[in-house]
């Protein structure tokens, strides 16, 4: 329907003009050193000793974002803001030459990853008209490593913070390596505009880049009394708790030798040998964190070498990281090997050798776990067989929570592979995905595993009614969200092996004891009435169904599409597996034995209980 909005004869021509530009008299490369020295004049500092900047834009422009090219790379659903966009992008695009002819830039170049496969190669060009803007290319530098001899491609990122607010826009042109962000000072444009670069290539190259930390968890088998070493890939939108899990300890025993170890925070690409490349040195963060519950990075945000943005700090420099009366997302780039703990009474870091999760040949397994934010009927973790795990990529599943937007309130969002940065196709990153995780599941039997851990809470009713004509909820019972300290014992559980799981309402085996304890309280009859659950599962699966469809529409392979079908029949399930509920609740239901159908990953010794082999 839109087809005559895009132009690609024009693309080419716009492309072999900019490369003409950027050699002008008027763009200044330089060095790190440079960008530290000019950064600096434009910020405050903190009693950490740390500097501090403000931006005009504090978020992406995601819905002005628009990707240009052939129908392969093109958005599959446009956004009436993104046709807007479209129909005058042409002018835009010439008005950049110009700019670029004519505005004083900065550029420099930087390297992402750090492996002997894939490197891109990333120049940012960033208008310094108004200089200050040159915080931009400081703060993103710092964030990649010093460009060496590994494999490229060669990207480019070109930033025009000065272009009118009334045109703020992202251009895109996956098919020439080429990002354009205007009329916004905001750091995240830069460093979403190389990453979505990166993951689309990787993609091109037979690789998948998807959105997710990757951390190595060393745990020791309570069975053989051997150290064990697992990969861990964490899938989670903004406000699920990646971050969080990426760095988190797990309550882990360090005096026997257990541990975890940061890889990435956000962008890897996965290899089909189940090794993960890393992209980043350093890591873009949100500043909202508490020491008691994310210790590495607050002690990575307090150290004198982050760089931080949008946070409020007083006039004595002193930052309160909770205080969002200014701006709802601050941000700092904190540095890998500042990501600290303390053992012993001594800062010990957890950041890992590499920022790459070695394959699976040196591991003794690896764990792909996607993290959702809801507040009703899902308990807090799930075991999924591959199958399964292919369909929580597909789906990204979490929810708009009552506090951050309450006309939204419970209200499913659904993005594949919680990653709002796919290029062209959602349908092919999720046969991918499919194609990936299945040859390592055929090939390595015994060391795939998935998993869903749920870190909202159970038990929250909202209702809804009309008034004046306008859709109103109501919070009727406040969630009772997952301990921090319960669901450090799940993660740290499934990894030693010893939680027990039992087939549930949502035709996976959920959670009834960690290390033995049984979860009587969390049980979802304790909260619901069967009606009630009844109608939350039906609202779950309708909206599985018409996500289902819309990417199917995109090319998903027959067989995913099937596994969907599959996953729809819960009611029909659950008459064969009903869960277990203590009798102190006042209702007997036949115990189920969990089912191992399809998890070549897992080998139960005992029932009920998840083991490796």
């Amino acid at each position: 329907m839109y087809e005559a909005l895009y132009n690609e004869p024009f693309y080419e021509q716009f492309y072999q003009e900019l490369r003409q530009l950027l050699q002008g008299p008027n763009i200044k490369t330089v060095n790190m050193g440079y960008l530290e020295k000019e950064a600096r004049k434009y910020a405050n500092k903190s009693r950490f000793h740390s500097y501090v900047w403000m931006s005009k834009f504090s978020s992406r422009l995601a819905p002005k974002t628009v990707y240009l090219g052939s129908p392969r790379v093109r958005q599959p659903k446009l956004l009436d803001s993104h046709i807007k966009i479209l129909e005058n992008h042409e002018e835009e695009l010439k008005k950049v030459l110009h700019l670029v002819k004519n505005l004083p830039f900065v550029h420099i170049r930087r390297q992402m990853g750090n492996n002997d496969y894939y490197n891109p190669i990333c120049n940012l060009y960033v208008s310094v008209a108004d200089p200050k803007n040159v915080r931009n290319a400081y703060m993103w530098a710092s964030t990649m490593f010093d460009v060496g001899r590994r494999p490229g491609p060669e990207f480019i990122m070109l930033h025009i913070p000065e272009e009118h607010i009334m045109r703020a826009q992202v251009l895109a042109l996956p098919e020439y390596n080429l990002n354009i962000a205007l009329g916004t000072d905001y750091l995240g444009e830069d460093k979403k505009g190389f990453l979505r670069q990166a993951m689309w290539r990787a993609d091109e190259q037979g690789m998948l880049g998807l959105h997710a930390g990757t951390k190595i968890v060393t745990v020791r088998d309570p069975q053989d009394n051997r150290l064990k070493k697992y990969g861990v890939f964490l899938f989670g939108m903004t406000a699920t708790g990646k971050s969080t899990w990426s760095c988190h300890q797990l309550g882990l025993d360090h005096t026997r030798g257990e541990k975890t170890e940061v890889c990435q925070d956000d962008i890897v690409f996965l290899r089909d040998d189940g090794s993960a490349l890393g992209s980043e040195n350093n890591f873009y963060v949100k500043t909202d964190v508490r020491p008691d519950q994310q210790e590495a990075m607050y002690n990575a945000l307090v150290h004198k070498s982050a760089l931080i943005e949008n946070v409020m700090m007083n006039y004595r420099g002193e930052i309160d990281f909770l205080d969002e009366s200014l701006c709802g997302n601050g941000r700092a780039v904190i540095f890998r090997k500042r990501l600290m703990v303390e053992q012993n009474k001594k800062l010990v870091s957890i950041s890992a050798p590499s920022v790459n999760l070695p394959s699976l040949d040196e591991m003794d397994g690896i764990i792909f776990a996607f993290i959702t934010r809801r507040n009703t009927i899902m308990p807090f973790a799930q075991r999924l067989t591959p199958e399964q795990g292919v369909l929580a990529y597909l789906w990204g599943e979490s929810t708009h929570s009552y506090a951050s937007n309450p006309e939204k309130a419970g209200e499913s969002v659904r993005i594949v592979g919680t990653d709002p940065f796919i290029i062209g196709s959602r349908g092919v990153k999720v046969n991918r995905f499919y194609d990936i995780v299945m040859k390592l599941v055929e090939k390595y039997p015994d060391k795939v595993r998935f998993v869903m851990y749920n870190t909202g809470g159970m038990g929250e009713i909202i209702e809804t009614s009309e008034q004046n004509g306008k859709i109103v909820k109501k919070l009727v019972r406040k969630v009772e969200r997952v301990p921090l300290n319960l669901m450090a014992a799940i993660q740290r559980g499934d990894l030693r092996g010893t939680n027990t799981y039992e087939v549930g309402i949502l035709g996976t085996e959920g959670i009834v004891a960690v290390e033995g304890r049984p979860l009587h309280e969390y049980d979802v009859r304790r909260f619901y009435s069967e009606e009630q659950i009844n109608n939350y599962l039906k609202e779950l699966i309708e909206g599985r169904k018409k996500f289902t469809e819309e990417i199917a529409a995109e090319g998903l392979k027959p067989e995913i599409i099937r596994a969907a079908q599959r996953a729809f029949s819960i009611e029909q399930k659950l008459e064969a597996a009903r869960v277990t509920v203590p009798e102190a609740i006042g209702q007997k239901h036949a115990r189920s034995e969990p089912s191992t159908a399809g998890h070549g990953s897992m080998r139960p010794r005992r029932p009920g209980v998840w083991r490796w082999r």
